[in-house]
């Protein structure tokens, strides 16, 4: 593996932990009653993730250029099927960490409410007592949480399994996009802006079907209407439903690359 891949390959990384993590400031937020607060945290690791999503494409393009100049020096299948696995490796350990970082999450929440100051925060946080706080909070998954992943009716299959389809659409929109590059060279600048073709349908179903639901259970749960326990079954299964959407993302790249070439040709 040579730096640029490993680079690709940790930028996905990122990108998608971060994403699961935003689990685990919804359980903050329901925890302190602070939910515009530990949203409004939540945003400066999102710019983390949009940063590095800004620096995964042009790597990932560049790749593709050095592919089609040299292709025997390049497996690029293998290569994306990598940094897909990356995705889903991300997605997991995420999910591992939900315990702790809604810890970590709920002690920054209370300690922005005290101070309203992110400088001050994220001072506090490298001191002494703020490190050792971090590390006091750090908590192993449960193994009690094993019994969330019964699946009973309560449980909205549909919200999931929607949840599961965007996940693997999201997951394989960029790529599938400077994929089809290589599949079609002459086209490849044209294929290239056409990642809007699979992310619209991920990001209609993210923000039209998948985040009001959860909106809206995160309010019940503040107010009560709604049980801590069956939020954090959903929280699960959602989880659950990501990383098997990274998963079917090795699947469909091809497929979705192949749909880009053809919509390059038909415009």
């Amino acid at each position: 593996m040579d730096f640029q891949l490993a680079l690709i390959i940790g930028l996905t990384f990122v990108i998608h932990l971060i994403g699961t993590l935003a689990y685990a400031f919804r359980i903050a937020g329901i925890r302190t009653g602070h939910i515009a607060i530990a949203f409004s945290l939540f945003n400066v690791l999102v710019l983390i993730s949009r940063t590095s999503n800004s620096f995964q494409g042009p790597f990932l393009a560049k790749r593709v250029e050095n592919a089609i100049k040299s292709p025997v020096l390049h497996d690029l299948h293998f290569d994306f099927a990598l940094i897909i696995a990356s995705a889903s490796a991300a997605t997991l350990i995420g999910g591992l960490l939900i315990p702790t970082f809604q810890r970590y999450s709920t002690i920054a929440v209370s300690s922005f409410k005290r101070n309203r100051s992110m400088p001050r925060l994220l001072a506090r946080s490298l001191t002494p007592r703020g490190v050792s706080l971090i590390g006091s909070s750090a908590k192993i998954p449960s193994y009690q949480n094993l019994y969330l992943l019964k699946l009973p009716t309560d449980v909205p299959v549909s919200v999931i399994l929607m949840n599961f389809v965007a996940s693997a659409l999201w997951t394989v929109g960029v790529l599938a996009a400077i994929y089809a590059g290589a599949i079609d060279p002459d086209l490849r600048v044209t294929a290239s802006t056409l990642s809007s073709v699979i992310n619209g349908v991920a990001t209609i179903m993210m923000f039209i079907l998948i985040d009001p639901y959860l909106a809206a259970l995160t309010d019940d749960t503040v107010s009560g209407t709604s049980d801590d326990g069956f939020f954090r079954k959903v929280v699960v299964w959602m989880i659950v439903g990501r990383l098997a959407g990274t998963i079917a993302a090795q699947a469909i790249l091809v497929p979705a690359a192949q749909l880009i070439v053809w919509v390059a040709k038909a415009i």
